[in-house]
Formats: structure tokens, sequence, C-alpha cells
């Protein structure tokens, strides 16, 4: 009989001389250590000058995304099993492809509605002529621009539980008013995922041909639209076991309707 082992498991974990004894343990023990925050920080970086996020596709099609938050969206999706995913931010439609194969694993009738204001007709093409398009409907206009809004609120309509993902203008003025416009879609127990907030933990001159930065960014959007809503909860647990996401404090859990 052949038998696998897993290289950690042959001993106990020990942090500090104490003996973790479950997963939690070690991961509350991993995000309580600042050597090793400090390098799950310095690895986002140092990787980000040769665009280490493009490495990837699903299914593919460029989904310009980090594995660790592929697969965390990857639980939220199964464990919510949602009606409708919106994604503000299309790009290259690789998230748009991965929504709509989590849906088509599940079953039902869960669709994905992607929203950017410039759909490259090459990248509007390629997810067309995709086997998963046939979930996924595509809306091109500025997500904080009335007309779309109104279009995915009638989309959304009648349709729950709602997943939010927000990916598009990284900008604090855009990424607030994203979350004044759309998290009203999003109900109890279901999330609202604002990417890249990590920017505000990058150095001051890190995007110099961009209009956010630090201290104009999603995560200072977060932070304010947190402020006055008493509805959704930052889910550090999520945050903590990833260790390395560019979603810091952008993992937010819906508590009441």
């Amino acid at each position: 009989m052949r038998h696998r082992f897993h290289l950690l498991s042959l001993t106990k974990p020990m942090i500090l001389g104490h003996e973790m004894t479950d997963d939690k343990s070690l991961i509350g023990a991993m995000t309580d250590d600042p050597q090793v925050k400090t390098l799950a920080v310095d690895f986002l970086r140092e990787t980000a000058k040769y665009k280490y996020s493009h490495n990837f596709t699903w299914l593919g099609r460029p989904i310009i995304q980090f594995p660790q938050d592929i697969v965390a969206m990857q639980e939220i999706v199964w464990a919510l099993k949602p009606q409708l995913i919106i994604e503000t931010g299309i790009a290259h439609g690789g998230s748009l492809v991965f929504y709509a194969s989590m849906l088509e694993l599940i079953g039902g009738d869960g669709q994905v509605l992607g929203i950017d204001i410039d759909i490259r007709e090459h990248n509007r093409r390629e997810i067309e002529q995709h086997p998963m398009f046939k979930r996924i409907t595509m809306i091109e206009g500025s997500s904080v621009d009335e007309p779309v809004v109104r279009q995915v609120c009638e989309f959304a309509a009648g349709k729950s539980p709602v997943l939010l993902a927000l990916d598009s203008n990284h900008t604090h003025e855009h990424v607030l008013k994203e979350l004044q416009l759309y998290s009203p879609l999003v109900t109890k127990g279901s999330y609202l995922v604002v990417f890249d907030t990590i920017i505000e933990d990058m150095p001051e001159d890190f995007f110099p041909d961009r209009p956010w930065g630090k201290g104009n960014n999603p995560k200072t959007a977060v932070r304010e639209f947190l402020e006055t809503n008493d509805r959704f909860v930052v889910d550090k647990e999520i945050e903590s076991k990833l260790l390395i996401t560019v979603a810091p404090e952008g993992y937010l859990r819906c508590v009441r309707d």
C-alpha cells in the first residue's frame, strides 16, 4: 500500500514553544507573527513590478488575480450559492468566466453580470465565444452612472443571494460611490468584496501613472463606507488565512438586512 505524507504533518506544529492543536490556532499564530505579515506585504510589493497577477488564466481567459483571492472567492461562491454575481471591471473576462464556471458546477440558474466602462472588442468576442458565456451578461458603461445603475438594479430584481465584487476604477471617490449604490443589493449572509485595497499598503510613489495611490484608494473608501454603514463587517478570518491578498479589509460580510 502506498502511503502519502504531507511534509509539515510529520511533526506537530510548534509556535514559540507551544504546540498548536488546530488549523485556527495556526492561522491565528500566523496572523500575529509580524515577520510573516511583513513578508506577505513585501511579496505583494516586489512581485507587482513583474505584473505577477497577470500570470494566470481561468479556463483560457486571463483572470488578473492572485491565486489566493481566487481560492477565497471559490469558497464564498460554493458556500453562498448566489443567484447572481455582479462584478464591476471586466478586463479580459477571466473573473466572469471563473464565477460562471462555479455557478455551472453548483447547478441551477445562477448568473453573472459584468460592468465595464470600456469592453474591448477582442475581449468581448472571446468572452461571448466561451462555453461559460451562457451564464454571463455584460453592460458597457461607468458603474456609477445612473442609467447603468438602473440596469443593474433591474437585472438583480428578485434574485437572492447576490454576491458583489468591485474591481474597476480604484479611486476613493469611485469605489465609495459603488459601495453606496450597490451595497443595498447584498443581503444578510452574503458578501461584498472590494479588490485592490492593498494599494493603501504600498509606498507613496508606487502608482505614478494612476489616479489612485496611498490615501486615495479602495481601502480608504471601505473605511469611510463602514463609518456610516452597519450592515457590513470586515471578515478577518478570510484575510487571516489568505495572508497574501490584494483585498486586505476588502472581504465584507453582510450581517443584517
